[in-house]
């Protein structure tokens, strides 16, 4: 697993865990950023915190664009590693320039295979299918 992949799954923890508990990401990445010594060290990755900074930012846009491109499906009703996969991709897709939108796409299916079910996997591919077509349009 590359080292994006791990700061992708690092993000999607923390993005889940803020969703369950009802808390902010950017909260729980400093609270888990624990320094590069002792036998409990676990050192947030650099790339984990530009994600969750840029998510955070642009929160309430990503959760629009999924609540309007998730059809038949409404936020509360998707289930939570899902919809935290879907804001970490789209995040990734419309405001980082430096991921190729199949990339994003691929990571994106990666996770759900893994984490999530086979069908959750084809639906987040539909969606973030569809915003990566219309991401042109889309205001930053």
């Amino acid at each position: 697993m590359s080292a994006r992949s791990k700061a992708r799954k690092q993000t999607l923890d923390l993005l889940y865990e803020s969703d369950i508990r009802g808390s902010l990401a950017a909260d729980l990445l400093v609270l888990r950023d624990i320094p590069d010594e002792g036998p409990d060290a676990r050192p947030i990755r650099d790339f984990t915190k530009a994600l969750i900074g840029g998510i955070t930012e642009n929160r309430r846009k990503i959760d629009e664009l999924i609540a309007t491109y998730a059809q038949g499906w409404d936020m509360d009703r998707l289930p939570a590693v899902d919809r935290n996969i879907l804001r970490l991709a789209i995040y990734e897709i419309i405001w980082s320039d430096d991921v190729e939108d199949a990339v994003a796409i691929d990571e994106a299916l990666n996770l759900a295979r893994d984490l999530s079910t086979d069908e959750s996997a084809g639906y987040i591919h539909g969606v973030l299918g569809r915003i990566s077509t219309i991401k042109a349009s889309i205001a930053r």
